[in-house]
């Protein structure tokens, strides 16, 4: 259950202010929401399922280095709080292909959601989770909470017609990851 909840909250704030929230909001302009969640939901199942199966080897691997491994998670947190300051945009073209995509609402944003995803601060979050938690408890986690994150984007894109204050949400995101990677290279010094 501590997997299931801590991958969640983290991956949900990861989301906030990443480029697939736009993509989202930019698909629900034109599919329906239920289907964007659906697509979006696939897609982050599968990508994040690899992603934990990544974790769970590198950390099955350096059992023995449980303090390494903690120390290693807690640098590449303070690293995704950096990326988080740096910003995450939609361009010009992404957003096009999002409004011009044919075919099947769920196939195009499941697609355009998987390739978004590979590499992105998401998922080497859920790789880094899964290093020390449950591999199941932070896939179903992962999963949920960008998935909320994303629903939380198209929920409110559609009532209130603009983005989400990005500031706010970019340094309160980088805040987090801080927190969350001192207190993993504490815990790895053994200062915890």
């Amino acid at each position: 259950m501590y997997a299931f909840l801590l991958s969640t909250a983290v991956i949900f704030v990861a989301e906030l202010g990443d480029k697939s929230q736009l993509m989202a909001m930019t698909f629900a302009t034109r599919y329906r929401a239920r289907d964007v969640l659906l697509g979006i939901t696939v897609a982050t199942a599968v990508v994040h399922l690899a992603s934990v199966g990544i974790g769970a080897a590198v950390g099955t691997a350096f059992a023995d280095y449980q303090g390494v491994i903690s120390v290693v998670a807690g640098v590449a947190f303070l690293a995704f709080a950096a990326w988080t300051l740096r910003g995450d945009e939609l361009t010009d073209e992404e957003a096009d292909k999002a409004r011009r995509s044919t075919g099947a609402a769920i196939v195009a944003v499941g697609v355009a959601f998987f390739l978004a995803e590979l590499g992105d601060k998401t998922m080497l979050a859920t790789i880094t989770l899964a290093t020390q938690e449950g591999w199941f408890g932070t896939w179903v986690g992962s999963t949920v909470g960008m998935v909320a994150a994303d629903a939380l984007a198209i929920g409110v894109g559609a009532l209130l017609g603009k983005k989400l204050p990005e500031k706010a949400i970019k340094y309160g995101a980088a805040a987090l990851f801080a927190i969350f990677g001192v207190l993993l290279v504490a815990q790895g010094l053994g200062w915890l």
